[in-house]
């Protein structure tokens, strides 16, 4: 299809697809686990590119369809502004894709969530954008594991990390790196003030065995401990939860969702993996990569987006610009547009 060719290569797509199946029909294969993951990986996403690529024809199809009964004098102005609609949203999410080049960006995602500065309100604050990310990965339908999660003794959470597993999860999720700016009346101040409350949200590529990270054992330390918060009532009363500490970085990571302390330690080992492989690249992006700078203080100055609740209501991020007035919508989930600005700007900063 002609108004595709921006977007896909059909046939480049169906001989790597052909490609990947002849290598997935080969039994030795399968002898290597992490190979074979990334073949059906690689089959999954070629499949998903092609039935998009269906659907681009399947609407302009459509729509021509209805521009010809429109000239025949049939009234099809609400249907067709539905499908000139609908193929605008997709065109925009494909677009979206495009710009996802990065090594990493089609990997999963693993999301790290600490309050700062200003106690309960701080900690609320906190536990509404883990709200507000889970219910994202839902309308993406991304499913997500919850890897650990501290409750606050008064309300919301002290930290959350969990993984978004689909394609382009990590990629999207970069937009959110950064410290996020809540402004509200709080509802735990007695003379009902206006509090300003700060969270940090880190995103990690999830990797593989493919990506060698050498982690030394006399440079962790290990600590187990009984978990708390959202659980089964066997994960809450045993000392389940494993805690690994990375001393040359400093990076702490723990996993309590799991039964046995043996496989909360094994997800806990891969998430500080893939976090410090997060870090490495850090390290590298540092020079030239400021807005994705996520080792800037919890506190005022140094936030990427704020939300703000009172007194009026606006969601503005302080890279792009870009303002939302329906807060309710965006804490709800709907970041698409925050995050589709951001990949505009990183590729026009490019």
């Amino acid at each position: 299809m002609r108004t595709c060719g921006a977007i896909f290569d059909a046939a480049s797509l169906r001989n790597q697809l052909a490609e990947i199946e002849t290598r997935i029909a080969d039994p030795s294969v399968w002898s290597d686990q992490t190979r074979s993951q990334q073949l059906m990986r690689q089959r999954r996403r070629l499949e998903s590119e092609l039935a998009k690529d269906t659907e681009l024809a399947r609407r302009a199809g459509d729509i021509g369809a209805y521009f010809e009964l429109a000239r025949e004098g049939e009234a099809v102005g609400d249907d067709l502004k539905k499908e000139i609609d609908g193929l605008r949203d997709l065109a925009e999410k494909l677009e979206t894709e495009t710009m996802l080049s990065g090594e990493n960006d089609a990997r999963n995602a693993i999301v790290t969530i600490h309050p700062g500065a200003g106690g309960t309100e701080s900690q609320d604050w906190a536990d509404m954008l883990l709200r507000m990310y889970l219910r994202w990965a839902e309308r993406q339908g991304f499913p997500v594991e919850m890897n650990e999660y501290q409750a606050a003794e008064e309300a919301g959470i002290k930290s959350a990390t969990f993984t978004v597993t689909g394609d382009y999860a990590y990629g999207l999720l970069t937009s959110e790196i950064g410290v996020h700016r809540l402004v509200r009346i709080s509802p735990f101040d007695q003379q009902s003030r206006r509090h300003t409350s700060f969270a940090s949200v880190f995103v990690s590529p999830e990797i593989d065995d493919s990506i060698a990270i050498e982690i030394k054992p006399e440079e962790i330390r290990v600590d187990t401990y009984r978990s708390g918060g959202k659980g089964g009532q066997h994960v809450n009363t045993t000392d389940s939860a494993v805690r690994i500490t990375h001393f040359p970085t400093g990076i702490v990571v723990a996993c309590q969702n799991e039964r046995s302390q043996h496989k909360n330690r094994d997800k806990a080992m891969k998430i500080l993996r893939s976090k410090l492989y997060e870090y490495e690249l850090e390290k590298k992006r540092e020079a030239t990569q400021k807005v994705e700078d996520s080792k800037l203080g919890i506190d005022f100055g140094s936030q990427i987006r704020s939300y703000v609740l009172h007194p009026y209501r606006l969601v503005k991020d302080h890279r792009t610009k870009l303002e939302v007035g329906d807060v309710d919508r965006v804490l709800d989930g709907d970041l698409t547009p925050f995050i589709r600005a951001y990949l505009l700007a990183r590729r026009n900063q490019k």
